[in-house]
C-alpha cells in the first residue's frame, strides 16, 4: 500500500509549502493578434487574415517594451497565448519567425501557446502562474479570473470602445503604457 505525502491530496498534483513571506514571481501573458500585430481587416492586403499575413505590421512599440519587460520586471517569464486554429498558429508561428520576434524580444520561443477556445487562456494562465495579462478583448479578460493585473488593449485595433470597462481591467492603448504599468 503506498502512503500518500502530507499536504498532497488523494489524487490531486503535490501543491508546494507557501509560507509565510512567499510571493509569486511575476508573469506576463500577452495575446497575438490585436496586442502585437496590429488588426487591420479593413485591407486585406495586410491584414494578419488575408492573402499576405507576413506583410501585417507589429503594433508599434512592442518589442521594445517587450524585450524591457522580459530582460527586467518579468525576468524571463513571458507567455505568448494567443486562441487560433491550425491555419492561424501556423500563420502566427510564420509571422513571429519573419519579424524575428523571439530575438528581438528575448522571449523564448518554447513561451508561445495556443489555444482552440478563448476561455482555455484560463487555463493556461493558471499552469503558468500568469500574474498579469495584455488582450484586445474584454471577453477572454473576463474567463482570466486567476490573473491579479489584467489590461485590455486597444492600440492593435481601430475599433472605438463601446463597452463599459469592468473595474478589474486597465485599459492601455499603447505600450509604453504598459511599460509603467
Amino acid at each position: 500500500m503506498a502512503r500518500q505525502r502530507a499536504g498532497r491530496r488523494s489524487g490531486g498534483p503535490r501543491v508546494p509549502y507557501r509560507g509565510p513571506g512567499w510571493k509569486q514571481h511575476p508573469a506576463l501573458g500577452v495575446d497575438v493578434g490585436g496586442v502585437i500585430v496590429t488588426l487591420a481587416d479593413r485591407d486585406e492586403d495586410t491584414s494578419f487574415f488575408g492573402t499576405r499575413p507576413l506583410e501585417t505590421p507589429a503594433v508599434e512599440g512592442v518589442f521594445e517594451v517587450l524585450a524591457a519587460l522580459t530582460d527586467q520586471t518579468f525576468a524571463g517569464r513571458v507567455h505568448l497565448v494567443s486562441k487560433a486554429g491550425p491555419k492561424v498558429a501556423a500563420n502566427t508561428r510564420d509571422w513571429l519567425a519573419h519579424h524575428d520576434f523571439f530575438s528581438r524580444t528575448g522571449i523564448p520561443d518554447t513561451h508561445l501557446h495556443f489555444v482552440r477556445e478563448r476561455r482555455d487562456k484560463a487555463e493556461v494562465c493558471q499552469r503558468l502562474g500568469i500574474t498579469h495579462f495584455v488582450d484586445d478583448r474584454l471577453d477572454v479578460l473576463a474567463h482570466l479570473d486567476t490573473v491579479e493585473h489584467r489590461y485590455l488593449f486597444l492600440g492593435g485595433t481601430a475599433e472605438p470602445v463601446t463597452q463599459t470597462i469592468p473595474p478589474w481591467a486597465t485599459v492601455v492603448y499603447e505600450w509604453a503604457e504598459l511599460m509603467d504599468a
